[in-house]
């Protein structure tokens, strides 16, 4: 754990952050709010004292009762990843401003948390599907997606015919394949 980045992101953002600076192991974790990623991740790649320049992942999640998006960050600064989590989307319409002025390869990034989870990047330029088909309405990443034939809805729905196990063999017998030559 690096204790002097710790030193340095309370110092730094002190109130503004939503909650404590956690660390364990080589990872070191802030939750900000959503409007305050484009300056927090701006102080945290421009001033020499981080000098995050990389952007190793982008990712949304959805918590159940709200949404997040976390931004992995590496620094030759610090021994440490820095994990920033914008906390508190609303489920309904998750917003958050695009980071892709820092990092153009965030558009990537941001179009991917769009189509799974329906996060909407704010200034993203190219903000459309990129693994469902365009007409597609719903986010498969989301708590509340289920495909047709879930059984997890209702408890009593028993196994997917999906899921079903095939019957072991006999003890002793095997499964010859015969094909034609």
């Amino acid at each position: 754990m690096d204790a002097a980045l710790k030193r340095r992101l309370e110092a730094r953002f002190g109130e503004g952050l939503q909650g404590p600076v956690r660390q364990r192991h080589d990872e070191t974790e802030i939750r900000i709010a959503p409007a305050q990623v484009p300056d927090v991740l701006r102080t945290l790649h421009d001033e020499a004292d981080f000098h995050f320049q990389l952007l190793a992942d982008l990712a949304g999640v959805d918590t159940g009762t709200a949404m997040q998006v976390v931004y992995h960050l590496w620094s030759t600064t610090s021994s440490d990843w820095l994990r920033v989590i914008a906390d508190g989307l609303p489920r309904e319409d998750p917003r958050v401003p695009s980071i892709t002025f820092l990092w153009r390869g965030a558009e990537w990034m941001e179009r991917e948390a769009y189509d799974m989870f329906g996060i909407i990047f704010e200034g993203n330029r190219d903000l459309r599907r990129i693994y469902m088909p365009p007409d597609y309405t719903s986010f498969p990443l989301r708590k509340d997606f289920y495909l047709p034939d879930d059984a997890a809805r209702s408890p009593g729905g028993g196994v997917r015919h999906m899921e079903q196990p095939e019957a072991p063999l006999a003890p002793g017998k095997t499964l010859v394949r015969r094909t034609r030559a």
